[in-house]
């Protein structure tokens, strides 16, 4: 059985740019949920109950569990790795990464041509999921979105970066503004030494 990650920071750090209401609501009873639904179901396979989420997600493909189950895994474990990363990433306490960044700039040539590209693929996201930058099997960068919970591990691919663009991450202080979430949210993103809090 897993617990929920401790949040590293309180409710309100991240005001003004996401809310404390937002962090309560989407910490407390979504990511929980996640954690608690995710229980239920590995409750029923003991020969999973010893391995990480992440090692499960890695290996979906070839359990051989029942289909309802596999995908729940897929949905609520997806769901509490996910938002694992998620909470690191917005940490008021990280400092810059300069591996990340310099791999970034190898890659997309800049920071700011990554977060357009970032920003692109987290809008064209249609309905509920999370864009991603990972490092896929053979060591290079990739940007993507992908669906509701989904975990790119179970791409064989490694997580560095993600943005929630479920409605519930945004929707009492942006509504439908979810380009203006986008932008609030880089300010919270202060591993890529690029974003002023102050603004």
């Amino acid at each position: 059985m897993i617990e929920i990650m401790k949040l590293p920071y309180s409710f309100n750090a991240l005001e003004p740019q996401i809310d404390a209401q937002t962090m309560e609501i989407h910490y407390t009873k979504h990511h929980q949920a996640y954690v608690d639904n995710y229980n239920k179901i590995i409750e029923k396979y003991p020969e999973l109950q010893n391995k990480s989420v992440e090692q499960i997600l890695t290996e979906i493909n070839d359990l051989q569990i029942d289909p309802t189950d596999k995908q729940g895994i897929i949905n609520h474990g997806g769901g509490v790795i996910n938002h694992n990363l998620f909470w690191q990433i917005m940490n008021p306490a990280n400092l810059p990464d300069q591996e990340l960044i310099n791999s970034i700039n190898q890659t997309f040539g800049s920071i700011d041509n990554f977060k357009e590209k970032f920003n692109e693929i987290a809008m064209k996201r249609f309905g509920s999921g999370w864009a991603w930058l990972v490092k896929n099997q053979i060591g290079n960068l990739e940007v993507y979105n992908l669906p509701n919970q989904d975990s790119p591990l179970s791409n064989g691919h490694t997580p560095l970066l993600c943005l929630d663009v479920w409605e519930h991450a945004y929707y009492l202080k942006y509504q439908n503004r979810r380009a203006d979430y986008l932008t609030a949210w880089w300010q919270t993103v202060k591993l890529l030494g690029t974003n002023d809090t102050n603004e």
